[in-house]
């Protein structure tokens, strides 16, 4: 330990550096000239803060308009490429949208077949469809009429991406519906699911902002008691989210953004703006309450309060960027709306939220709206009236007595933590489908009459295209049907030669056959015996990659189990790469920050332990369905979408060194002024405590909120990060962090001989004074 003490910077060194008050007349510190011109130009910050609040709300005006559905796929996969090829050559198999129409009779009566066949031709007129066919155009085969005879299937490819695909089946299907003459039209199919959950998140975030907002509120009441400043952190993260929509909205024009980022950056904008708000004016109401002038309280606020929002800002904004090493869109999108919103929310806390306190004063305390049942004794801590001594608060003694026993304290809050996170040794990795939507939603019920009433051949069918078969190399196209026929799970391999199972022919070629092969390209129709959204069917995708293709040609197998490997296998690529990203700008801005080697790979231990607990929750509740009644009894499929670990991972890692920041600035600022580590963890866990417990109930409240959507990919992200913060700020901020800090004694601050002249020369260092 004397090795340790003689390498941790002394705290009196420190106050040596650190330059004095203006008050003595010495030349005034970058944040001191800061504060003091917010103070001068206050009321030209606001306008100015006004102003760009009106353009950014006529800036957002239409956004939901032109975000893109869809966005889970790699489009460099495999799988995207087959599904292209798929579109352009044989466009009557690919069933972007899938009617189910059924009559007063069965399909095979005269009228029904007569209208079935009038609604055939008139969809595959209409703009934006390729091909279409049915079950009456197609020569009435089995698999696309119900078992019960009174279903058949309408089959149409669509022109364009996801989002033209949804926008094409958002106009169609009601436009077929109104020319339906007493056929009952039934939508499904990717298209008419991204086109149900563009609407359903729609009206899920009108629904939870409707919840959040007075549920907030009232909680900003109870926090602060009083009305005005309960208001000005919903200012800040209101100008926080309309940037934030404005900005979507202009780069909605040069790339694709996703349409669940909206609710992303409400949620996002709403917590992280309530956040920075509470540590700001917090620490201004603190000094107030010290007997300090509205403008000596501004000093401090912003130069520890505001540089640390600040700082955290900045950290939680590296973090989202490892989500642009990603190919999906649906992940870059939660990074461009985060790093918006976050810095927006950082940057109105910092200089319009100042400004505003500059303007009200005292008067921030005014309107105390429930002064009667807190009582004398509360109504004094809540205003200006002198603060208590830190040794007489209960966070301060809670600390303490966490300390004398950290092994204790810590040991059994890791336990914890290791049960929460075990069930995630069983996840099992799937992707977004109709069953994520409402079972009362159409496609839901459309889909599961799919499943229950037709062939399952229709939903097992693997599209297997190869290209670059000349006339040389047709006769190779049989060799290869048959291989295909021979893999395990494989029931029927329908191809040009004809049809085969267990590498015999079945049935030979035809007019159907004929139709599989568009100049040099092929189809290989694959009939699955397993579930495509199941293990089972990824693995028999790898097994049909292995068959060695015809020569001199490329072979692309697509479907839905192809393009759940494809993506898991892109994003376990992008991972280390993003993770990197994370963990590395967290350990220099941390190591700038604190000066210490161990703090920054304190915070990454610590974080890992909450987010594995938070994963293994999830696939505990929304992969295996147990305690789901508490989150509304969404769908489970038995697999966990694979875009939400990581999403998670990003996000909740950075809201969790948005708390570590704030407790650690208080704890540094008292020990540099006093060298004692452990009261100086007292003292910052019983000046952060409160708030931090406060801030991470309302975002929560903010997330949890999420869960009311009908949408299980958003009620899963909601839930999931309310989860994450909720155990940030009580296992980890209440007990790991004292006990570890406990245990390591002034260790804490250490730093190698030439890291610790780094840090002199470019770390991030605040007076010691106060």
């Amino acid at each position: 330990m004397a090795e340790i003490a003689m390498s941790t910077t002394a705290p009196h060194d420190r106050r040596a550096r650190v330059p004095a008050d203006h008050s003595t007349g010495e030349v005034p510190s970058m944040s001191d000239r800061f504060s003091a011109a917010l103070y001068r130009r206050r009321t030209t910050v606001l306008w100015v803060s006004a102003l760009a609040l009106v353009l950014a709300a006529l800036g957002g005006l239409g956004v939901e308009n032109r975000l893109a559905h869809g966005g889970f796929s790699d489009p460099h996969a495999e799988s995207s490429r087959a599904g292209r090829l798929v579109s352009e050559h044989f466009p009557t198999t690919d069933g972007d949208l899938i009617l189910l129409l059924s009559g007063a009779g069965p399909v095979d009566s005269p009228t029904t077949a007569s209208l079935g066949t009038d609604l055939t031709r008139r969809a595959e007129r209409a703009a934006g469809v390729r091909a279409a066919g049915s079950y009456w155009t197609a020569g009435r085969p089995s698999a696309l009429r119900s078992r019960d005879g009174s279903m058949g299937l309408v089959s149409l490819s669509l022109s364009g991406d996801e989002h033209a695909q949804a926008k094409t089946a958002e106009r169609l299907v009601p436009e077929l519906r109104r020319h339906a003459r007493g056929l009952t039209v039934m939508a499904a199919g990717p298209a008419q699911v991204q086109t149900e959950v563009g609407k359903q998140t729609a009206h899920d975030l009108l629904l939870a902002e409707a919840i959040a907002m007075p549920i907030t509120l009232v909680l900003l009441l109870l926090i602060f008691g009083s009305a005005v400043a309960a208001a000005l952190p919903l200012v800040i993260a209101l100008l926080s989210v309309l940037v934030s929509r404005a900005v979507l909205n202009a780069l909605a024009g040069v790339v694709s953004i996703s349409v669940y980022s909206m609710n992303s950056t409400t949620a996002l904008g709403l917590g992280l703006g309530i956040d920075y708000s509470l540590f700001m004016l917090s620490r201004f109401r603190e000094e107030l309450r010290g007997g300090a002038t509205v403008r000596e309280a501004l000093g401090p606020t912003v130069r520890r309060a505001g540089r640390t929002v600040a700082f955290s800002g900045l950290t939680v904004a590296l973090s989202l960027v490892a989500l642009l090493v990603f190919p999906q869109y649906f992940l870059r999108s939660f990074a461009y709306g985060g790093i918006v919103v976050v810095l927006s929310a950082a940057a109105g806390a910092v200089f319009v939220l100042p400004a505003l306190l500059a303007v009200l004063g005292h008067r921030v305390d005014r309107y105390d709206v429930f002064a009667r049942l807190r009582g004398p004794a509360r109504r004094a801590t809540s205003g200006t009236a002198a603060p208590v001594s830190p040794e007489n608060g209960r966070w301060y003694r809670f600390a303490m007595a966490v300390m004398r026993r950290p092994l204790l304290y810590g040991g059994g809050a890791v336990i914890v933590l290791v049960v929460l996170a075990s069930p995630f040794t069983r996840v099992s990795s799937g992707l977004f489908d109709d069953r994520s939507l409402p079972v009362d939603s159409q496609v839901h019920r459309a889909t599961r009459l799919l499943r229950e009433r037709f062939d399952r051949d229709v939903l097992r069918t693997v599209p297997v295209v190869v290209e670059g078969v000349g006339q040389s190399g047709r006769q190779a196209l049989e060799p290869y049907a048959r291989a295909l026929s021979e893999v395990r799970d494989v029931r029927q391999v329908s191809a040009a030669p004809g049809a085969y199972a267990a590498g015999r022919q079945v049935r030979g070629p035809g007019a159907a056959g004929a139709a599989l092969v568009d100049g040099d390209t092929a189809l290989f129709s694959v009939v699955s015996a397993v579930e495509q959204d199941s293990s089972a069917g990824t693995r028999l995708v790898d097994r049909l990659r292995k068959v060695a293709p015809p020569e001199g040609s490329t072979v692309s197998v697509g479907g839905r189990a192809a393009e759940v490997r494809d993506s898991t296998s892109a994003i376990a690529r992008a991972t280390p790469a993003a993770i990197g990203i994370v963990v590395g700008s967290s350990l220099v801005l941390l190591f700038l920050f604190t000066g210490s080697v161990l703090m920054p790979v304190k915070a990454l231990v610590l974080n890992t332990f909450s987010l594995s607990a938070t994963f293994g929750a999830m696939v505990f509740v929304f992969q295996e369905g147990h305690l789901s009644p508490l989150v509304g009894s969404p769908t489970h499929t038995g697999t966990l979408d694979a875009t939400i670990p990581i999403l998670t991972f990003c996000v909740a890692f950075g809201l969790s060194m948005d708390y570590e920041v704030f407790l650690l600035s208080r704890i540094r600022e008292r020990y540099l002024r006093t060298g004692d580590n452990r009261e100086s963890v007292a003292f910052g866990l019983q000046h952060t405590g409160r708030i931090i417990t406060a801030a991470a109930l309302l975002v929560a409240v903010v997330l949890f909120v999420f869960a009311v959507s009908g949408v299980t990919l958003l009620k899963l992200l909601g839930v999931g990060l309310a989860l994450a913060v909720v155990l940030d700020a009580t296992l980890v901020r209440a007990l790991l962090v004292p006990s570890f800090m406990r245990l390591a004694g002034r260790a804490n601050w250490w730093a190698p001989g030439p890291l610790r002249r780094l840090h002199n020369r470019v770390g991030l260092r605040e007076d010691a004074d106060g």
